[in-house]
């Protein structure tokens, strides 16, 4: 559980972490959008040296970053072995009914390079963005959807809590495993079955937990009177500055320079 790094904040001093979290929520579509329109080895040589690009400028150790691919690990080798044996084209090996081709083999890779570098790029942006950031972030560039009566706001608060909760489980998480452990509980022995029926005892005070900490949460925010954004004022307004200028130029020649690419290889 301590591997999961989605909603986990690092903090330091970083060009990274000084840009808008407009430019780096921008940044993170604009790098996902790249990731899917890529194809051939060109467009993720360039999507790879961009990303740790980024990352050496964020100053955030990379071994923050590649500890939250271990969850997915599952993940790849299901879409890996997918591409391997279903995608047609010149045989290279058989293993009984099933066939290895050159195109099922690249698809592999590049699907798993796209997952890897995609879990990378958004693990990257919440290591260098507060939840409090996100959400004005999310709230300001969604801004023009109040005009067709989106709750944008309630959307950005939603998805700020749900970050925030996150490290939070996994730490509480820990906690119980721990506990449950010291009580003789075993979750790692036996059949499947067997392991699935252990993790009652450690499921069900988590939801517990999940549902008295989110009640006490919006019992706060009733006490305090919170009734949404409408009339509300920023503490710390977002304001652009030079930086995040020179930021969408990077992102922009970098997005032209893919679709370069994708055209001319």
């Amino acid at each position: 559980m301590k591997d999961i790094t989605l909603g986990q904040y690092y903090p330091v001093d970083s060009v990274i972490h000084r840009l808008d979290p407009r430019t780096k929520l921008a940044g993170t579509l604009i790098y996902i959008i790249a990731l899917f329109v890529a194809k051939g080895p060109f467009c993720y040589l360039l999507a790879a040296g961009f990303l740790f690009m980024v990352i050496r400028l964020s100053k955030v150790p990379v071994s923050y970053i590649v500890r939250g691919l271990k969850p997915i690990i599952m993940i790849l080798a299901f879409s890996a072995a997918f591409n391997l044996f279903l995608v047609d084209g010149t045989p290279i090996l058989r293993i009984w009914k099933l066939t290895i081709t050159v195109e099922g083999v690249l698809q592999a890779i590049y699907m798993a390079l796209r997952l890897v570098f995609l879990i990378m790029g958004s693990s990257l942006m919440t290591f260098t963005t507060t939840p409090n950031q996100l959400t004005d972030g999310l709230e300001s560039g969604l801004g023009w959807m109040n005009k067709i009566h989106v709750p944008v706001h309630e959307i950005a608060m939603m998805m700020s809590i749900a970050l925030r909760f996150i490290p939070i489980l996994v730490d509480e998480t820990d906690k119980i495993t721990k506990a449950q452990t010291a009580r003789g509980a075993d979750f790692e022995s036996g059949n499947l079955i067997r392991r699935v029926k252990s993790m009652i005892p450690l499921l069900v005070p988590l939801f517990i937990s999940a549902f008295r900490r989110a009640a006490d949460l919006a019992m706060a925010m009733e006490a305090r009177c919170y009734q949404g954004g409408e009339g509300r004022t920023k503490m710390k307004p977002l304001r652009y500055t030079g930086l995040d200028m020179y930021g969408y130029l990077v992102l922009f020649a970098f997005l032209a320079a893919m679709i370069i690419l994708q055209i001319f290889t």
